[in-house]
């Protein structure tokens, strides 16, 4: 065995962050210059490194972490109340969009399965559009609870869509809605068990003085909660992404308060993913995009910015329903653009749409890359538009 190649993309993980500090105008996403640092190392451009069998199952395990630390993001208290009507029209508005997207690129010729292209435009980064609202002081106005929501509800209904209609393990759709409703009814029994569990003082007591000493419990419980959702998951028939969400969204479920009473418990969480697992993720997702595919030709290169702007119609356009909640223009505008913020969950779509041979590595290429330019154009565009928003107000009362 050899780690040539681990070390190879262990270091391009570790120089990113340098090299972004060294640019702090340019408002690069660490995930697009790691997949941009791939690309250029492995076999498009120089060559110099390849995903052996470390690197892959190490980068398969990163996706499974990734797709954990995404359902960790949401907070069901987002979708309840007032906000969840409009949060629940603009899905089904995302999903009416996202399905005559790929019927009309089918259609043209341009996509083979409308269903997959379909699914991967419903999502939403999460993770990245989560500090963008902070950085603007939105986290807690309406413009920021509407948007966690309808991004919290596009990255469920995604990751549901890709279980029920693509897996390696499974067949018929049937069956496969079934074994989903299982796991969901086990997921709600793991809640109710670790709630009930956190409720007994001495449970509760020896966890508080375990999470911070060498036996670091409350990591060890979440490894065993993360890989043993994901290992029923494949024995379900499913991807093993999908426990792997669906433990994140347990787990913010069990303990919804975590950033508050034990802060330091996301802190490692976060560590282990976005500090070692994650990047591998990345970096291994650039090494293997098909560069020469892409720009095989005009008519695949031409697919990227059709890509984006589907990105744009299937997230981006049901926000204008957040007007009715009072939001300004700006803000609209802002949370339609932070909606259509996407990478990770196309990455991982492709990369499933490519095992199962649903997806040319052409139109693969195009969509990540049209995945690369949302996160690279629309945040900071978004950021802006929430400055003059907040400052709107301010100025308003200034002249009063």
């Amino acid at each position: 065995m050899s780690y040539d190649n681990l070390v190879i993309v262990l270091a391009v993980a570790a120089g990113v962050p340098f090299l972004l500090a060294l640019i702090p105008r340019v408002p690069l996403p660490g995930p697009v210059l790691e997949i941009v640092a791939g690309i250029v190392l492995g076999p498009s451009v120089l060559n110099v490194v390849q995903v052996d069998a470390t690197v892959q199952a190490l980068s398969i395990i990163g996706l499974s972490f990734l797709l954990f630390l995404a359902g960790l993001e949401i907070d069901t208290r987002h979708l309840r109340g007032p906000a969840a009507r409009l949060v629940g029209i603009g899905l089904v508005a995302s999903l009416a969009l996202a399905g005559a997207a790929g019927w009309l690129l089918h259609a043209a010729g341009l996509v083979e399965s409308p269903l997959l292209i379909g699914t991967a435009l419903v999502a939403t980064s999460l993770g990245l559009l989560v500090p963008i609202l902070k950085d603007a002081g939105a986290v807690e106005r309406p413009v920021g609870r509407l948007t966690i929501g309808g991004a919290s509800a596009g990255d469920i209904s995604a990751v549901v869509l890709l279980s029920l209609f693509f897996s390696e393990h499974a067949s018929g759709t049937a069956s496969r809605l079934l074994l989903l409703l299982g796991l969901a009814c086990l997921a709600v029994l793991v809640v109710v068990v670790s709630v009930r569990a956190g409720r007994s003082m001495a449970v509760s007591r020896t966890v508080v003085e375990m999470a911070d000493t060498s036996a670091q419990v409350r990591i060890r419980l979440t490894m065993v909660l993360v890989v043993g959702l994901s290992a029923i998951a494949l024995h379900l028939g499913f991807e093993a992404i999908l426990g792997a969400f669906v433990a994140g969204v347990v787990l913010r479920l069990v303990d919804p308060d975590a950033n508050r009473t034990h802060p330091q418990f996301h802190v490692k969480l976060e560590g282990l993913g976005y500090g070692f697992l994650v990047p591998i993720f990345f970096v291994t997702s650039g090494i293997q995009f098909d560069l020469t595919a892409l720009f095989a030709d005009t008519e695949t290169v031409l697919r990227v910015p059709m890509f984006l702007a589907a990105l744009l119609v299937v997230r981006g356009l049901p926000a204008l329903v957040y007007r009715a909640a009072g939001l300004s223009r700006a803000e609209v505008a802002a949370s339609g653009l932070l909606q259509a913020t996407s990478l990770p969950f196309i990455v991982a779509t492709t990369m499933i749409g490519l095992r199962l041979d649903v997806i040319q590595p052409a139109d693969a290429a195009a969509l990540v890359a049209a995945g690369l330019l949302s996160v690279v154009l629309f945040p900071p565009m978004a950021l802006l538009l929430l400055n003059r928003a907040r400052k709107a107000p301010a100025a308003g009362r200034g002249r009063g």
